[in-house]
Protein backbone atom coordinates (compact mmCIF):
# COMPACT_ATOMS: atom_id res chain seq x y z
CA UNK A 1 0.00 0.00 0.00
CA UNK A 2 1.07 3.29 -1.43
CA UNK A 3 1.76 6.20 1.03
CA UNK A 4 -1.30 8.33 -0.59
CA UNK A 5 -3.40 5.11 -0.75
CA UNK A 6 -2.53 4.83 3.13
CA UNK A 7 -4.22 8.21 3.60
CA UNK A 8 -7.02 7.94 2.21
CA UNK A 9 -7.90 5.16 4.24
CA UNK A 10 -6.39 6.88 6.95
CA UNK A 11 -9.13 9.64 6.78
CA UNK A 12 -11.71 7.34 5.82
CA UNK A 13 -11.50 5.35 9.06
CA UNK A 14 -11.32 8.18 11.04
CA UNK A 15 -14.76 10.45 9.38
CA UNK A 16 -15.84 6.68 10.20
CA UNK A 17 -14.62 5.63 13.17
CA UNK A 18 -12.75 8.46 15.00
CA UNK A 19 -10.15 5.85 14.99
CA UNK A 20 -6.71 7.55 14.49
CA UNK A 21 -4.31 6.15 12.67
CA UNK A 22 -0.33 6.72 12.34
CA UNK A 23 1.89 5.61 9.89
CA UNK A 24 2.87 2.87 12.06
CA UNK A 25 -0.40 1.23 10.96
CA UNK A 26 0.28 0.71 6.92
CA UNK A 27 0.83 -3.17 7.83
CA UNK A 28 -2.17 -3.53 10.03
CA UNK A 29 -4.30 -1.71 7.33
CA UNK A 30 -3.10 -3.28 4.31
CA UNK A 31 -3.74 -7.06 6.38
CA UNK A 32 -7.28 -5.44 7.59
CA UNK A 33 -8.29 -4.08 3.69
CA UNK A 34 -6.64 -7.45 2.17
CA UNK A 35 -9.20 -9.79 4.05
CA UNK A 36 -11.96 -7.50 2.41
CA UNK A 37 -10.14 -7.30 -1.14
CA UNK A 38 -9.64 -11.40 -1.28
CA UNK A 39 -13.60 -11.67 -0.12
CA UNK A 40 -14.64 -9.57 -3.17
CA UNK A 41 -11.64 -10.75 -5.68
CA UNK A 42 -10.68 -7.23 -5.70
CA UNK A 43 -7.00 -7.62 -6.96
CA UNK A 44 -5.40 -3.90 -5.43
CA UNK A 45 -5.98 -1.26 -3.08
CA UNK A 46 -6.98 1.77 -4.78
CA UNK A 47 -9.51 -0.87 -6.38
CA UNK A 48 -10.97 -1.74 -3.09
CA UNK A 49 -10.84 2.10 -2.06
CA UNK A 50 -12.95 3.00 -4.87
CA UNK A 51 -15.32 0.75 -4.47
CA UNK A 52 -15.91 1.09 -0.92
CA UNK A 53 -16.44 4.36 -1.15
CA UNK A 54 -18.61 4.14 -4.34
CA UNK A 55 -20.63 1.49 -2.92
CA UNK A 56 -24.09 2.70 -2.21
CA UNK A 57 -25.73 0.26 0.25
CA UNK A 58 -23.41 0.86 2.48
CA UNK A 59 -22.82 -2.55 3.22
CA UNK A 60 -19.12 -3.02 2.34
CA UNK A 61 -18.13 -0.18 4.64
CA UNK A 62 -19.85 -1.50 7.19
CA UNK A 63 -17.48 -4.47 6.89
CA UNK A 64 -14.80 -2.64 6.40
CA UNK A 65 -15.58 -1.05 10.03
CA UNK A 66 -15.70 -4.66 11.58
CA UNK A 67 -12.20 -5.24 9.73
CA UNK A 68 -10.00 -2.33 11.50
CA UNK A 69 -11.79 -2.67 14.67
CA UNK A 70 -9.67 -4.48 17.44
CA UNK A 71 -11.52 -6.40 19.74
CA UNK A 72 -9.61 -8.09 22.63
CA UNK A 73 -10.89 -8.84 25.78
CA UNK A 74 -11.96 -11.78 28.32
CA UNK A 75 -14.85 -12.31 30.90
CA UNK A 76 -13.22 -9.89 34.15
CA UNK A 77 -10.56 -8.35 31.92
CA UNK A 78 -8.66 -5.61 34.33
CA UNK A 79 -10.35 -7.11 37.46
CA UNK A 80 -9.86 -4.82 40.03
CA UNK A 81 -12.52 -2.59 37.85
CA UNK A 82 -15.34 -5.44 38.73
CA UNK A 83 -13.91 -5.54 42.55
CA UNK A 84 -14.46 -1.87 42.86
CA UNK A 85 -18.06 -1.80 41.48
CA UNK A 86 -19.43 -4.52 43.48
CA UNK A 87 -17.83 -2.67 46.55
CA UNK A 88 -19.76 0.36 45.36
CA UNK A 89 -23.24 -1.71 44.46
CA UNK A 90 -22.72 -3.15 48.14
CA UNK A 91 -22.24 0.52 49.68
CA UNK A 92 -25.30 1.68 47.54
CA UNK A 93 -27.25 -1.19 48.28
CA UNK A 94 -27.24 -0.05 52.41
CA UNK A 95 -28.87 3.04 51.62
CA UNK A 96 -31.53 1.22 48.95
CA UNK A 97 -31.13 0.70 45.78
CA UNK A 98 -34.08 0.37 43.33
CA UNK A 99 -32.54 0.46 39.85
CA UNK A 100 -29.17 0.64 38.26
CA UNK A 101 -28.00 1.95 34.58
CA UNK A 102 -24.90 0.71 33.38
CA UNK A 103 -23.67 1.73 29.88
CA UNK A 104 -20.32 -0.65 28.56
CA UNK A 105 -19.52 1.48 25.88
CA UNK A 106 -16.87 -0.64 24.08
CA UNK A 107 -18.68 -4.50 24.42
CA UNK A 108 -17.00 -6.13 21.95
CA UNK A 109 -17.62 -9.67 21.79
CA UNK A 110 -19.67 -9.81 25.17
CA UNK A 111 -17.12 -10.95 27.75
CA UNK A 112 -17.39 -6.97 29.60
CA UNK A 113 -21.16 -6.38 29.88
CA UNK A 114 -21.84 -10.07 31.11
CA UNK A 115 -18.94 -9.90 33.61
CA UNK A 116 -20.66 -6.54 34.35
CA UNK A 117 -24.49 -7.84 34.62
CA UNK A 118 -22.82 -10.87 36.99
CA UNK A 119 -21.10 -8.04 39.49
CA UNK A 120 -24.58 -6.42 39.40
CA UNK A 121 -26.63 -9.19 40.19
CA UNK A 122 -24.31 -10.55 43.00
CA UNK A 123 -24.17 -7.24 44.51
CA UNK A 124 -27.69 -5.49 44.55
CA UNK A 125 -30.69 -7.02 46.70
CA UNK A 126 -32.76 -9.00 44.68
CA UNK A 127 -35.75 -7.05 42.52
CA UNK A 128 -33.03 -4.34 41.86
CA UNK A 129 -33.75 -3.62 38.36
CA UNK A 130 -30.61 -3.83 36.66
CA UNK A 131 -30.36 -1.99 33.08
CA UNK A 132 -26.90 -2.81 30.72
CA UNK A 133 -26.85 -1.08 27.79
CA UNK A 134 -23.86 -2.42 25.98
CA UNK A 135 -22.14 -0.92 22.65
CA UNK A 136 -19.61 -1.84 20.08
CA UNK A 137 -19.22 -0.41 16.74
CA UNK A 138 -18.99 -3.45 15.12
CA UNK A 139 -21.82 -5.52 14.12
CA UNK A 140 -19.89 -8.63 13.58
CA UNK A 141 -19.30 -8.74 17.53
CA UNK A 142 -22.45 -7.57 18.79
CA UNK A 143 -23.98 -10.65 17.17
CA UNK A 144 -21.44 -12.97 18.80
CA UNK A 145 -22.48 -11.11 22.19
CA UNK A 146 -26.22 -10.99 21.61
CA UNK A 147 -26.20 -15.11 20.74
CA UNK A 148 -23.76 -15.42 24.69
CA UNK A 149 -21.75 -18.62 23.84
CA UNK A 150 -18.22 -19.10 24.69
CA UNK A 151 -15.74 -21.91 24.27
CA UNK A 152 -13.84 -23.40 27.28
CA UNK A 153 -10.87 -21.84 27.06
CA UNK A 154 -12.69 -18.43 27.32
CA UNK A 155 -14.77 -18.75 30.49
CA UNK A 156 -12.32 -21.59 32.27
CA UNK A 157 -10.86 -18.80 34.67
CA UNK A 158 -14.36 -17.96 35.79
CA UNK A 159 -15.04 -19.51 39.22
CA UNK A 160 -16.85 -22.98 39.30
CA UNK A 161 -19.68 -21.37 41.41
CA UNK A 162 -19.87 -18.87 38.74
CA UNK A 163 -20.06 -20.57 35.78
CA UNK A 164 -23.06 -23.05 37.72
CA UNK A 165 -24.75 -19.94 38.56
CA UNK A 166 -24.77 -18.30 35.16
CA UNK A 167 -23.87 -20.60 32.36
CA UNK A 168 -25.20 -23.68 30.69
CA UNK A 169 -22.79 -26.09 29.85
CA UNK A 170 -23.57 -27.45 25.77
CA UNK A 171 -23.82 -31.09 25.05
CA UNK A 172 -22.87 -33.82 22.65
CA UNK A 173 -20.67 -32.27 20.09
CA UNK A 174 -21.47 -28.80 21.98
CA UNK A 175 -19.70 -29.93 25.72
CA UNK A 176 -16.91 -27.54 25.31
CA UNK A 177 -19.46 -24.54 24.77
CA UNK A 178 -21.05 -22.59 27.28
CA UNK A 179 -23.84 -20.02 26.90
CA UNK A 180 -24.98 -17.57 28.93
CA UNK A 181 -28.48 -18.16 30.71
CA UNK A 182 -31.09 -16.66 29.29
CA UNK A 183 -31.97 -14.73 33.33
CA UNK A 184 -28.42 -13.03 32.52
CA UNK A 185 -28.70 -12.04 28.95
CA UNK A 186 -32.33 -10.38 29.61
CA UNK A 187 -30.34 -7.52 31.27
CA UNK A 188 -28.43 -6.44 28.52
CA UNK A 189 -29.24 -4.22 25.37
CA UNK A 190 -26.86 -4.85 22.42
CA UNK A 191 -27.02 -1.87 19.92
CA UNK A 192 -24.25 -0.15 17.58
CA UNK A 193 -23.25 2.79 18.60
CA UNK A 194 -20.25 5.09 16.95
CA UNK A 195 -18.19 6.78 20.12
CA UNK A 196 -17.17 9.48 17.36
CA UNK A 197 -21.05 10.88 16.71
CA UNK A 198 -22.41 11.89 19.77
CA UNK A 199 -24.55 12.26 21.09
CA UNK A 200 -25.48 8.66 22.02
CA UNK A 201 -28.73 6.77 21.64
CA UNK A 202 -28.64 5.62 25.66
CA UNK A 203 -31.33 7.15 28.01
CA UNK A 204 -29.36 8.98 31.23
CA UNK A 205 -28.89 9.29 33.67
CA UNK A 206 -26.29 6.26 34.59
CA UNK A 207 -24.77 4.46 37.60
CA UNK A 208 -21.28 3.70 35.65
CA UNK A 209 -20.08 4.13 32.50
CA UNK A 210 -17.54 1.67 31.31
CA UNK A 211 -15.64 2.86 28.37
CA UNK A 212 -12.35 0.78 28.21
CA UNK A 213 -9.61 0.42 25.96
CA UNK A 214 -11.30 2.57 23.08
CA UNK A 215 -10.12 6.24 23.88
CA UNK A 216 -6.12 4.80 22.48
CA UNK A 217 -7.03 5.02 19.08
CA UNK A 218 -8.78 8.51 19.19
CA UNK A 219 -7.15 12.13 18.71
CA UNK A 220 -7.10 14.56 22.25
CA UNK A 221 -10.13 16.84 20.46
CA UNK A 222 -11.98 13.16 19.95
CA UNK A 223 -11.09 12.28 23.77
CA UNK A 224 -12.49 15.21 24.99
CA UNK A 225 -16.00 16.01 23.19
CA UNK A 226 -16.54 11.83 24.00
CA UNK A 227 -15.81 12.68 27.73
CA UNK A 228 -17.54 15.71 28.32
CA UNK A 229 -20.35 13.93 26.64
CA UNK A 230 -20.46 10.94 28.98
CA UNK A 231 -19.81 12.78 32.13
CA UNK A 232 -23.60 14.80 30.89
CA UNK A 233 -24.87 11.21 30.97
CA UNK A 234 -23.69 9.97 34.17
CA UNK A 235 -25.33 11.12 37.34
CA UNK A 236 -23.87 13.10 40.18
CA UNK A 237 -22.22 10.22 42.12
CA UNK A 238 -21.96 8.23 39.31
CA UNK A 239 -18.49 6.72 37.90
CA UNK A 240 -16.50 6.74 34.52
CA UNK A 241 -14.26 3.47 33.80
CA UNK A 242 -11.57 3.67 31.47
CA UNK A 243 -8.79 1.29 30.76
CA UNK A 244 -6.16 0.79 33.09
CA UNK A 245 -3.08 2.09 29.85
CA UNK A 246 -5.81 5.11 29.77
CA UNK A 247 -5.69 8.33 31.74
CA UNK A 248 -8.24 11.41 31.72
CA UNK A 249 -5.73 14.05 33.07
CA UNK A 250 -6.62 17.39 31.98
CA UNK A 251 -9.64 16.30 30.08
CA UNK A 252 -12.51 17.16 32.02
CA UNK A 253 -12.77 19.09 35.37
CA UNK A 254 -15.71 17.72 36.90
CA UNK A 255 -14.20 14.10 37.23
CA UNK A 256 -12.49 13.08 40.26
CA UNK A 257 -9.63 10.30 40.39
CA UNK A 258 -10.69 7.75 42.94
CA UNK A 259 -8.15 5.33 42.00
CA UNK A 260 -6.48 4.33 38.68
CA UNK A 261 -8.94 4.44 35.45
CA UNK A 262 -11.83 5.22 38.14
CA UNK A 263 -13.25 8.35 38.11
CA UNK A 264 -16.21 10.17 40.17
CA UNK A 265 -18.51 12.77 38.92
CA UNK A 266 -18.73 15.08 41.62
CA UNK A 267 -22.28 16.98 42.25
CA UNK A 268 -20.75 20.38 41.50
Amino acid sequence: MDKKTFENFKTLIFEKTGIHLTEQKVALVSARMGKRMRALGIPDYDQYYKYLTNEKSGHEMVEMVNAISTNVTHFFREGRHFDFMAETLRNWSKNGLGRLRIWCAASSSGEEPYSLAITATKNTPPGTKIEIVASDISTKVLQIAKFGVYKRQDVEKIPHETMKQYFQKGTGKAQDLFRVKQELRDLISFRQINLSTPPYPVEAPLDFIFCRNVMIYFNQDLRRILVKTMVDMLKPGGYLVVGMAESLSGIHENLKSVEPSVYFKSSS
